[in-house]
C-alpha cells in the first residue's frame, strides 16, 4: 500500500505563479535545500543531467534584461515575475558526452529533479512556477552554456500569503488507462 503522507504530499503540489509572491526573499540555505532535493531524483545510469544557475537580488535584473533582449514584447511583464520572485532558477541540462541515453530521457530526469523541487516547496510559504519564456534558447551564451548544455526553462520561486483555492479538475485516469492481463 502507498503510504497516505506522501499521497498527500503529491496531491497538494501546485503552481503558485511570481504574481502571488510577496517579493520577501528567501535565505540561500532554503533555497540550497530545495536544489539538494532536487539532486535526488532518478536518472538512467546514474548520469544527473540537471544542474542549476540561480539568480537573486541584481542579478535577477540583468537575466530579465537579457530575457528582454530576445522578447521585448512582455517586458513590463517580466519585469515584475522577477521583482515579485525571491530567485530565479535556470533549469539546466547537460547532455550524457557518450549520448548513450536518450535526450528525451535526460530531459525527463530533470524534469524529475524540478519535480523534487516543487514537492519539496508544499506545505511551506514557498511557491513556484516553471516557465520556459520566448528566446530561452538564446540564453546559452548568457549562462555560459556549453555545446551539449541547454536551458529548459526557469523556475520562479518565492514567499506567497493566502491564495484563493482553485478547484482544478484533473482527468479521470481509471478511462484513460487500459489494462491488460
Amino acid at each position: 500500500m502507498i503510504n497516505n503522507k506522501i499521497s498527500e504530499i503529491i496531491k497538494a503540489r501546485k503552481s503558485i505563479f511570481p504574481s502571488q509572491f510577496n517579493g520577501k526573499e528567501i535565505d540561500k540555505e532554503t533555497i540550497m535545500e530545495l536544489l539538494k532535493n532536487a539532486n535526488t531524483a532518478p536518472s538512467h545510469k546514474l548520469t544527473q543531467p540537471w544542474f542549476f544557475k540561480v539568480f537573486s537580488r541584481s542579478s535577477k535584473t540583468r537575466l530579465a534584461k537579457e530575457l528582454i533582449k530576445q522578447n521585448t514584447k512582455k517586458e513590463d511583464k517580466l519585469l515584475l515575475k522577477f521583482q515579485k520572485s525571491s530567485h530565479i532558477i535556470c533549469i539546466c541540462m547537460r547532455r550524457d558526452k557518450t549520448k548513450s541515453i536518450p535526450e528525451w530521457e535526460e530531459i525527463a530526469a530533470t524534469a524529475m529533479a524540478v519535480q523534487n523541487i516543487w514537492l519539496s516547496c508544499v506545505d511551506s510559504k514557498i511557491g513556484g512556477y516553471w516557465s520556459t519564456p520566448k528566446g530561452i534558447e538564446k540564453l546559452n551564451k548568457f549562462l555560459n552554456l556549453k555545446k551539449n548544455e541547454k536551458c529548459l526553462g526557469l523556475f520562479y520561486v518565492g514567499i506567497y500569503e493566502l491564495i484563493k483555492k482553485r478547484k482544478l479538475t484533473r482527468k479521470n485516469i481509471e478511462t484513460e488507462t487500459e489494462w491488460f492481463d
